[in-house]
């Protein structure tokens, strides 16, 4: 929990800095499961009508809110960090199917009715997968689908751990220095055993590389879905 708790320490000096500086950040229009507007977007989700759907580290939860814009969605998004979620009530508080919620991700999935679709952007790499992954297996219907982005190659070009330990990485900060975090950066073979080991099932792995020929940095989409 250690990691953790860093990464919870460096979330809430994100979210109080972007408070400090009333920064503007565009709706989505689109998801983008790297860091970047390309690749798939929210189609690959699925069609999200009359379904249970979980944002899982909503963020602001802009990607939330296009859902239940854009495509019609009820979702519930769950957010650790009080200044984050602090930030996605002043701007979606009101939006009407969209239910924010503050709470541990783990603990969220251990009390909540189970869901037809959960996805996250970017999310799990903060959690460590051994507390995270029992958790989401039960948070699933039988059948139920998963789909996450986490980073694969940073930007100094390292790529991921060869164990499922957490390791020193760095948040930026736009107009301050970078956070200290710690995450868990696997190879597609872990992340599939983890999954594979807590009843979930792969069905792709997506490879999202920067758009940007000088940029090492690498994400991996994963779809599993929970065996029926």
């Amino acid at each position: 929990m250690n990691s953790e708790r860093t990464n919870f320490s460096a979330w809430t000096a994100y979210g109080q800095h972007h408070i400090d500086r009333a920064t503007a950040i565009p709706d989505a229009d689109r998801i983008s499961w790297g860091f970047w507007p390309t690749g798939p977007g929210s189609e690959v989700l699925g069609d999200l009508s009359g379904k249970r759907v979980l944002d899982l580290g909503s963020g602001i939860s802009k990607y939330a809110a296009h859902l239940v814009r854009e495509h019609g969605a009820v979702v519930d998004a769950v957010e650790a960090s009080p200044t984050q979620h602090e930030r996605a009530l002043a701007r979606y508080g009101a939006l009407p199917g969209l239910n924010l919620i503050h709470a541990d991700a783990v603990e969220h999935l251990g009390r909540a009715e189970p869901y037809d679709v959960i996805y996250s952007v970017h999310g799990f790499g903060y959690i460590d997968p051994h507390r995270l992954l029992p958790a989401l297996s039960t948070a699933l219907k039988p059948g139920g689908r998963l789909i996450f982005s986490v980073l694969h190659t940073n930007s100094d070009g390292r790529g991921p751990s060869p164990t499922v330990a957490a390791r020193p990485e760095v948040l930026p900060l736009a107009g301050g220095d970078p956070l200290p975090v710690r995450m868990w950066l696997l190879s597609p073979t872990l992340w599939e055993d983890l999954l594979v080991e807590n009843g979930l099932l792969v069905d792709a792995i997506e490879v999202l590389d920067a758009p940007d020929d000088g940029s090492p940095v690498s994400v991996r989409l994963f779809q599993a879905h929970r065996r029926a």
